[in-house]
């Protein structure tokens, strides 16, 4: 929100939220807000969802568990006649949200889900290297966090559900269903991450990436945090079953959040990353390209959704349907790495 006032020339942003309290401290938080408004909303209701939406230039999701919230909002965006940008990190969720593709182009809606951290930044690499090679083969994408950067019930609820059951992968050239949880490998990462043990979690980075790029033969997803400890609790509770049903998950969800502030953290990693590693050619070479990034969880997942909204609501994305944001004529790679740089988020990049 405060990247939108700072950087947008919007003259009217609305927070719409069922808590308008909350939403209120928000904006008595900022210095210049006297182009915020907020409107009442209940996120369950289709109908609300469209009254709210209609007449925007452009909705910028933020709702999760998106495995429960994306597909009904972009329903309620395409009836509603808007173009939508989310940060959704359910691999699940995005595969249902493609299923609205066809509709959605066949309406002029441009529907951009996953323009995050990750999904979002790590796709953003991908397109970049894509860009620059002349072939690309593998892109192997891998995140880090820590409990310490972010303890919120959705981001707990969604760590939960990337750990459980089958998730999809991409691996000789062909989607597969794999053990969520499953492939662990110890990653370094930028200070102050470093090393840290990552698995094949559920993404959807994996799903949409193979779609639009040619001749990709492999992408992969994996994340951790650096609590390890934590690694073992989420693949405990979906082992148990306690993910399988809502009404558990919310509960196991809910009791997790509140043992979270006396439960060990890495203070000293109190950050999040993203590496994306990419093997292709260039002028007949074998090339290893490797991009890493690291900040606050807000920060990266945050700008990203900001710099997406911006860009949608300026018509500088050009593609219709439901997309991913390395998609062609959706969002310029370039350009959105310029935007990160402004804002002060580095990204290291090297040959390895």
């Amino acid at each position: 929100m405060r990247d939108l006032i700072h950087y947008s020339k919007a003259t009217d942003i609305v927070i719409a939220d069922k808590n308008v309290r909350a939403a209120e401290r928000l904006i008595e938080s900022m210095e210049t807000h006297n182009k915020v408004r907020i409107r009442e909303i209940d996120a369950t209701s289709h109908d609300d969802l469209v009254r709210v939406m209609h007449g925007s230039s452009a909705v910028a999701g933020a709702l999760g568990p998106f495995y429960r919230f994306e597909r009904p909002i972009i329903e309620a965006a395409i009836e509603a006649g808007v173009n939508y940008v989310s940060i959704c990190d359910d691999h699940d969720a995005v595969e249902a949200a493609l299923e609205l593709d066809e509709e959605a182009r066949q309406k002029g809606r441009r529907i951009l889900t996953g323009m995050g951290w990750t999904p979002g930044l790590s796709n953003l690499l991908a397109r970049r290297a894509y860009e620059e090679l002349d072939e690309v083969k593998a892109i192997n994408i891998y995140w880090s966090a820590s409990a310490a950067d972010s303890e919120g019930l959705a981001v707990i609820l969604h760590t939960m559900h990337i750990f459980t059951g089958k998730v999809t992968s991409f691996q000789d050239g062909h989607f597969i269903s794999i053990k969520a949880g499953s492939g662990k490998e110890l990653v370094e990462f930028p200070p102050p991450m470093e090393l840290v043990n990552t698995f094949h979690l559920g993404h959807p980075e994996p799903v949409t990436i193979p779609r639009y790029f040619k001749g990709v033969e492999e992408v992969t997803l994996k994340g951790g945090l650096a609590e390890n400890y934590l690694n073992f609790l989420s693949r405990l509770v979906s082992a148990l079953g306690l993910t399988q049903v809502q009404f558990t998950k919310h509960l196991t969800g809910h009791i997790l959040k509140a043992a979270l502030p006396i439960l060990p953290k890495k203070k000293n990693r109190n950050a999040s990353a993203i590496r994306v590693d990419v093997k292709g050619k260039r002028g007949g070479v074998d090339v290893n390209l490797s991009y890493a990034v690291t900040d606050k969880m807000r920060r990266l997942t945050g700008l990203p959704l900001s710099i997406g909204a911006m860009m949608m609501a300026n018509n500088k994305i050009n593609r219709f349907g439901v997309f991913g944001p390395e998609a062609d004529n959706a969002i310029d790679s370039k350009e959105f790495l310029k935007e990160l740089q402004i804002r002060d988020i580095k990204v290291g990049q090297r040959e390895i």
